[in-house]
């Protein structure tokens, strides 16, 4: 019941949150503010790509600002509330300035290549874009473990020697190549447990959650890394690489030509005018939500593939089955969601649906 209810509350806000931003913004530039902010910023600041920026902090903060409250509920209160949180209010909000400004540091240069992009190639600005996210993407995945995570997190190698042992034996058997197992304190910030293949190269590695390690066995967690081995194994990677930087090119060129057909009735003439350039935050917000079940289903799928996959490595179907199950309640997941909320919004199968198709591969196996 109170995973229901936890569910409930947390889409209710996030979609509620999507419409008010998606209706403010949309307010800021046909009513004319945004014009007006260019406008005052340009009387101080004759340099191009400073006026850009800071009239994008502006806009940042200002919309920090205002959604605060519904962040607070979100994100502070109603985990409280569940018993889901371990933070205070100033750890909270520490973490919070904390992601900002490592968000800003990782922004500030997609920022530059854009608006120099959008200048000097007014008409396939977006492609040359698309070819620079990639590649930010790239290093971004190298430098995840080593630079970011160490920011919010302690990361340390397990001390379980015989899990690690177990780990990195099952890594070898199937191919995967990986620097260490790590642990890192999540339980500083939260109840839930999770467990993840970060890193790229050189840099690759597992992590592990401390809830994770403190409160499922060797078994039901070497059951959870052969899951995400078996993303590796059954290419989810790849594909979710290839597929996702199609959409990415294919969503850009949309945001492109829906953004310039959409200048003139904001009274707007070019490409670069700063005052415009929310229009392609709007755009973009329209365009995710059509391609978020798409890419969600794809998600959904490969999923159910490295569950199989799970079941039939290590065979032991029945003990991640349980897991799974635990998993989801220690994390307060909906295990039956209504059809239409999972198409549209999970990128995981819901539990009951998983446990259905792991029973399927148990009883095919034996």
């Amino acid at each position: 019941m109170n995973a229901k209810k936890y569910n409930k509350i947390k889409l209710t806000v996030s979609t509620s949150k999507w419409i008010f931003a998606f209706l403010l913004l949309l307010l800021f530039v046909d009513l004319g503010y945004s014009a007006a902010l260019a406008r005052f910023l340009n009387a101080y600041i004759n340099n191009d790509y400073l006026l850009f920026l800071s009239f994008f902090i502006i806009v940042s903060v200002g919309a920090e600002l205002i959604f605060f409250p519904i962040d607070y509920y979100s994100e502070f209160y109603i985990e409280h509330k569940f018993n889901l949180s371990n933070q205070t209010f100033l750890s909270w909000l520490w973490e919070d300035f904390k992601s900002s400004l490592v968000g800003g540091a990782i922004m500030l240069p997609i920022l530059l290549i854009f608006f120099y992009l959008i200048n000097v190639s007014p008409n396939y600005w977006w492609l040359f874009l698309g070819v620079a996210l990639f590649f930010f993407s790239v290093v971004l995945a190298q430098i995840l473990p080593t630079i970011i995570l160490p920011l919010f997190y302690k990361v340390e190698p397990i001390d379980n020697q015989q899990l690690k042992e177990s780990i990195l034996k099952l890594t070898q058997n199937e191919g995967l190549k990986v620097r260490d197992v790590y642990k890192f304190n999540m339980s500083k910030n939260t109840k839930k447990a999770n467990a993840a293949f970060v890193g790229l190269g050189k840099t690759k590695r597992i992590i592990l959650g401390d809830t994770l390690l403190n409160n499922f066995s060797n078994e039901e967690i070497i059951t959870v890394i052969a899951h995400e081995i078996g993303h590796f194994k059954k290419k989810n990677l790849i594909k979710n690489i290839f597929i996702n930087t199609l959409f990415s090119f294919a969503t850009l060129y949309i945001i492109s030509v829906l953004y310039k057909l959409s200048l003139p009735y904001f009274g707007f003439k070019e490409v670069a005018e700063i005052a415009a350039l929310p229009l392609l935050a709007l755009w973009s917000m329209v365009i995710g939500l059509i391609t978020m079940p798409l890419l969600n289903g794809l998600s959904r799928k490969f999923e159910y593939e490295a569950d199989a996959y799970s079941v039939i490595e290590t065979g032991l179907g029945k003990i991640f089955k349980n897991t799974l199950a635990k998993i989801n309640e220690l994390n307060l997941g909906d295990s039956e969601p209504h059809p239409l909320v999972e198409w549209l919004f999970y990128s995981h199968p819901s539990i009951k649906k998983r446990i259905k198709k792991i029973e399927l591969v148990i009883e095919n196996k034996d």
